[in-house]
């Protein structure tokens, strides 16, 4: 299996690495690599909350990077939507040959969980529901930050138990597209071996957003995003929020098709004049 690795916190974020690390099993503790190849294209800055932004106005410059001894990759100076596409139609083909083209797409690991509303706003969900629009099998993972220094190998350690669990069901349709969020893995705090894994809904509730009001010296007002990305305005028992607060593995089925299926028959009954289907 040859898998695309990307994300939106940037190429060099410890995320990546750790998660490219362990589908490699380059520490020789996980019963030998996930996937044939790994090819780690990602942003070349951080590009976290641009959502599914693209680049039209200006070139996609490229540069490959050694980030550590065990990890080079290409970083894209362009958004996480943008280096899937790139990779998709352009890199990928350079490198392995005509119409060829990733078994399977995985973005993260992302520093920050990316449950309930906050798949809609996230890069990193983003490159992963571009891959599937794309007709490559996706799967976003991300991580619940804590207040503590984090351990992104354990992290990795449990998102590649998750890919392999998904994997383990049975070959990927070409436009899945799965979001997997993994408990808080702190210095200090509970670091599980085995994690529950959870097949949820996303919790589609508001954020308690806040904005605190500042004057700039040159008496400029200005507001500044104060809000926690976790404090919902309510959580839905059985969603992704709240299986992630009782430490569980969440595993939630994503579409990129926004159209309201169930409302067609009224609105061509209201602006064509048909009656709707019984």
């Amino acid at each position: 299996m040859r898998v695309l690795l990307t994300n939106d916190d940037g190429l060099r974020a410890p995320g990546i690495e750790a998660l490219h690390a362990a589908l490699l099993d380059q520490a020789g503790t996980l019963g030998g690599p996930l996937a044939e190849t790994v090819v780690t294209i990602a942003p070349l800055t951080v590009q976290s909350a641009t959502s599914h932004g693209v680049t039209f106005h200006q070139p996609l410059m490229i540069s490959d990077i050694q980030v550590s001894p065990l990890m080079r990759g290409i970083a894209v100076d362009g958004r996480p939507a943008d280096c899937v596409k790139l990779a998709v139609t352009s890199l990928w083909p350079e490198r392995f040959g005509k119409f060829t083209r990733p078994d399977l797409v995985i973005s993260g690991m992302n520093d920050g969980a990316n449950v309930g509303i906050n798949v809609i706003y996230s890069g990193t969900v983003a490159a992963a529901l571009e891959a599937a629009f794309l007709g490559v099998p996706s799967i976003a993972v991300s991580l619940h930050r804590g207040t503590r220094p984090t351990r992104f190998d354990l992290a990795a350690r449990h998102g590649r138990r998750a890919i392999e669990a998904i994997l383990a069901a049975g070959s990927l349709a070409p436009h899945t597209c799965l979001s997997v969020n993994i408990p808080r893995m702190e210095e200090g705090g509970p670091l599980e071996d085995e994690l529950e894994i959870r097949v949820c809904p996303m919790n589609t509730h508001g954020l308690n957003d806040s904005y605190e009001r500042r004057v700039s010296p040159g008496g400029d007002v200005y507001y500044w995003a104060s809000g926690h990305g976790l404090d919902f305005r309510e959580t839905d028992a059985g969603s992704d929020v709240q299986w992630l607060f009782k430490r569980a593995i969440t595993v939630t089925p994503l579409m990129y098709d926004l159209t309201r299926h169930d409302s067609l028959p009224e609105w061509i009954a209201r602006l064509e004049g048909e009656s709707p289907a019984p």
